[in-house]
């Protein structure tokens, strides 16, 4: 691990992305910085090269197509705010179509009032052990059922609470 990601509160917002998502937590985040046969297998899944599903986070330059295009980036960045929870229209429409579509978007709501609550730093501690093994410490991805180091089950707290749900949409893919 990287001694940046051990202390999240000199990464500023960096990981913290706009609609209250965790970029540490995300399978290209992962497979981008540190799994290469995840990578070519999500850029095959994908469709695209493996180049172009390279990403580094929400706020970084190099993001996957779908989040170069994301609505709520553009919308936070014109707004000139941090997050979306801070919008007068939170939570919008598209936000709302945005947090049912996939299970690792389920506790979206939950992120951004803790994001408001606490601020981004105190918010980047909580969700990475939300996210991390609890024999190993690997943060492993809402989809990793097991954790991806040490094969423990479930992977972490996040995979814990949501387990059916994410099944259920890995059995549809």
């Amino acid at each position: 691990m990287k001694n940046e990601e051990k202390q999240p509160d000199r990464l500023g917002k960096k990981h913290a992305a706009v609609c209250g998502l965790y970029c540490g937590a995300c399978s290209l985040f992962i497979a981008t910085r540190e799994d290469p046969e995840r990578l070519t297998r999500l850029a095959a899944r994908f469709g695209f090269s493996e180049e172009a599903v390279t990403c580094h986070g929400c706020r970084s330059e190099k993001r996957f197509p779908h989040c170069e295009n994301c609505r709520m980036f553009t919308c936070v960045a014109e707004r000139g705010i941090d997050f979306c929870s801070e919008c007068a229209e939170y939570p919008c429409g598209h936000l709302k179509e945005f947090q049912a579509e996939r299970p690792h978007r389920m506790e979206l709501w939950d992120d951004l009032e803790r994001i408001r609550t606490i601020g981004h730093d105190q918010w980047l501690r909580e969700i990475r052990e939300h996210y991390s093994c609890p024999r190993c410490g690997t943060i492993n991805s809402a989809y990793d059922l097991k954790c991806r180091k040490c094969g423990e089950e479930p992977s972490c707290a996040y995979v814990a609470r949501h387990r059916e749900a994410i099944s259920q949409f890995l059995a549809k893919l």
